[in-house]
């Protein structure tokens, strides 16, 4: 067994943990319920870790405590979701703990995952058991165990596997949205199989390609009702400090008073948010008082749960860039009806009986779509592009809907006012009116 490992060992490390998750994250975005249903811990994990992996093939570091420095700077700018976030925690306290190290044991090893599991718990405000950081806590533990009975860098990391897989089996029964779905937490998955793909690098073992395994377990997500999530928007962003000891306190403070799932991670130069909220405007406008706003990431999970809950692919700001292309090079698949009027409505609604109702009413036409069925933005744009008119009224008739036809205005040459419906009936009365 390898009883020690340098710079050089550790950056290959970070490399295949990177590849091993990315090999799986699909499984991984299959467990994903808590503490929403959005179904991207599995590629946010593996974005996160990939940022690390990559610096990690830019240059080479004379100590292991440098590569781990190097490795959490990464993996702060990089980190995704809440998941991405508390990874970048672990693998920040980790660094600072081999700071100074040259070479890393398994004595090394133990403090370092120690230290990651305190700064991990510390920056979460509300630490959920049954999560990422149950698995990495009682994984850490068995780690100093195992390195006051033999002091090897790989008997310790594989100790701490072990005993985390107990640990991720039993988070089925620690937490009840867990239950509800019949899965084990998809972070506490992620984080295993980073650790992992270490160990595998350690033995010399070859690099996961890219196809994904045969999904062996997959959450119910029907069983989370998108009514459930208490707040809209996941929402991530990038603050830079105007100086090293910024007091974030305050900060903190107040984003726990407009959401929840807050975790702050920082570094001398930057500070990275990632908080649940309904106005995630409030809060990008709030971190300004505290440095200056680099990057931002905004996602509705309510949109994501329903897309998930219907068999679909839940879509993200990772698609952004496919869909700007899409729109423009013209081939969204619809042509942009000539104006033959002035005013022209366009209704959201699920069933034909309920369409026949709002064309009876005067709707130019109808797209499908309604409770857990929300339509995409490009759909409802299809839509608006078929009435014949200069100005096009939306009725959503879904609070869920709203946003999204929002989002075509300024998408279209036609003049797009978004009535904000929130029911069937709203907008059959608004109709009528």
């Amino acid at each position: 067994m390898r009883q020690t490992i340098d710079a050089a060992a550790f950056q290959q490390m970070v490399i295949h943990a990177a590849a091993a998750i990315r090999a799986e994250k699909q499984r991984i975005n299959d467990l994903n319920v808590f503490p929403v249903p959005d179904g991207d811990t599995g590629t946010n994990m593996s974005l996160s870790i990939g940022a690390a992996a990559a610096e990690m093939k830019k240059q080479s570091f004379d100590t292991v405590g440098k590569a781990a420095q190097a490795t959490a700077s990464a993996l702060l700018r990089g980190a995704r979701g809440n998941s991405g976030v508390i990874l970048s925690l672990l693998f920040r306290g980790f660094a600072k703990a081999i700071k100074e190290r040259e070479t890393m044991d398994g004595r090394d090893l133990a403090i370092a995952l120690d230290f990651g599991v305190a700064a991990a718990y510390k920056a979460v405000m509300k630490p959920a058991e049954g999560t990422i950081l149950t698995v990495s806590r009682l994984a850490a533990a068995r780690a100093a165990g195992a390195a006051r009975e033999d002091n090897c860098f790989e008997a310790v990391l594989e100790a701490a596997i072990q005993e985390g897989q107990l640990a991720l089996a039993d988070t089925v029964n620690q937490n009840p949205v867990l239950k509800k779905a019949g899965v084990v937490d998809a972070g506490g998955a992620g984080f295993l199989l980073i650790l992992q793909g270490m160990l595998n690098e350690v033995r010399g073992e070859e690099m996961p390609a890219d196809e994904e395994p045969a999904q062996a377990e997959k959450a119910d997500f029907g069983a989370i009702p998108a009514e459930d999530i208490t707040f809209a928007f996941d929402t991530v962003f990038i603050v830079r400090k105007p100086s090293p000891n910024v007091n974030l306190e305050p900060f903190r403070t107040y984003l726990n008073g407009i959401g929840d799932s807050l975790v702050i991670g920082e570094d001398d130069e930057t500070f990275k948010v990632h908080v649940h909220t309904d106005i995630p405007g409030a809060a990008l406008t709030e971190s300004q008082k505290y440095g200056t706003l680099e990057l931002a990431k905004i996602e509705n999970m309510r949109s994501q749960a329903d897309a998930l809950a219907a068999g679909q692919t839940a879509q993200s700001t990772d698609d952004l860039e496919a869909i700007e292309e899409e729109l423009e090079s013209g081939e969204s698949g619809h042509k942009v009806a000539a104006p033959e009027k002035a005013v022209g409505f366009l209704a959201i609604c699920a069933g034909d009986g309920l369409a026949a109702v709002f064309r009876d009413l005067g709707c130019d036409a109808v797209v499908s779509g309604g409770q857990t069925m929300n339509p995409s933005t490009e759909s409802i744009l299809a839509g608006i592009d078929q009435v014949p008119a200069e100005t096009v009224f939306v009725l959503p008739n879904n609070g869920n809907i709203i946003m999204a036809a929002q989002q075509c205005q300024g998408l279209t040459e036609k003049n797009v006012v978004v009535i904000p419906s929130k029911t069937v009936p709203q907008g059959i009365t608004a109709m009528m009116n």
